[in-house]
């Protein structure tokens, strides 16, 4: 048989959760299409159980990656950055088949992308010191605040942008020292999945980042309920959805980050906004002097 009579092995990819590659607990999928309407692959569909499961295992993980060092942590993100250069190329056929981009355009996405991380990266031992502070106070004590990782994010990650918004919603978290949660984009969800296979064969700890895949409407409201997960970002919700998710997270007292009117651009330059928005401020009082 020649090269030209064999028929392509048609992938199924599955969910991320714990360092492992689970299959959907229910056992379903869904076919995911590129712009063009062409049959990429299928992608698990996950359920409430897989949410569960995912918040289990970034709660199991939470103490270990907090407690790390922030360099430690740099270390880690840039190892995720080297690795994504790595497979660059597959990454740009990616993005192509996802979104429908020109290749030279596309391309231009994955560097950028892989350059978020470096700059993610290059923040995990500067949070403190900028975030934090020394406070002016009366008498013969010292005041200081200093921020620390909030928790378990859940991330509903953007629609639009299957990659470059993604790592700018996912690299944030974990270089704050929180553990995420990630609902990737229901129609374009495979730069996600093949970054989590990223993810898995870098230095980052097992449940640290946990990546599932499906219909964002079934999943979200499972997330936002959940009482082990301590914030929300809700940068790729549908619009109808927005408020309810934001009614069950204020029940627990979670952090939301809410969903902007439009999809941000994603190639501008990043900030600080969801850096502070994972850190909580811890203040500390001291006595001084005699």
């Amino acid at each position: 048989m020649t090269t030209t009579d064999r028929l392509a092995v048609a992938k199924t990819y599955k969910l991320y959760v714990g360092g492992a590659f689970p299959r959907s607990e229910s056992g379903r999928s869904y076919p995911v299409t590129g712009t063009d309407g062409t049959l990429l692959a299928h992608a698990a569909l996950a359920s409430r159980k897989d949410v569960r499961d995912a918040v289990s295992a970034a709660r199991a993980a939470f103490p270990g990656w907090a407690g790390a060092t922030a360099y430690n942590r740099g270390q880690v993100l840039y190892r995720v950055a080297e690795m994504l250069q790595g497979r660059r190329a597959q990454f740009v056929d990616d993005v192509v088949a996802a979104e429908g981009a020109r290749k030279g355009q596309a391309a231009a996405l994955v560097d950028a992308a892989i350059d978020r991380w470096v700059w993610y990266a290059g923040w995990t031992d500067k949070i403190a010191s900028v975030l934090g502070s020394v406070n002016p106070v009366a008498g013969p004590l010292v005041n200081w605040s200093t921020p620390e990782p909030t928790g378990v994010v859940g991330v509903l990650a953007p629609q639009s942008s299957s990659l470059l918004g993604l790592v700018d919603v996912l690299a944030p978290v974990l270089a704050t020292g929180c553990t995420a949660v990630v609902v990737a984009s229901e129609l374009r969800p495979l730069p996600a999945v093949e970054l989590a296979e990223v993810l898995a064969t870098s230095d980052v700890p097992g449940g640290v980042a946990n990546v599932l895949t499906g219909r964002t409407a079934e999943l979200a409201p499972w997330l936002a309920a959940h009482g082990e997960v301590q914030a929300l970002d809700l940068v790729g919700v549908p619009p109808d959805l927005a408020a309810d998710l934001e009614r069950a997270a204020a029940e627990g007292v979670r952090r939301v980050l809410p969903r902007p009117a439009a999809e941000p651009d994603w190639t501008r330059q990043p900030d600080l906004l969801r850096l502070r928005a994972w850190t909580e401020i811890k203040t500390v009082w001291h006595p001084v002097g005699r």
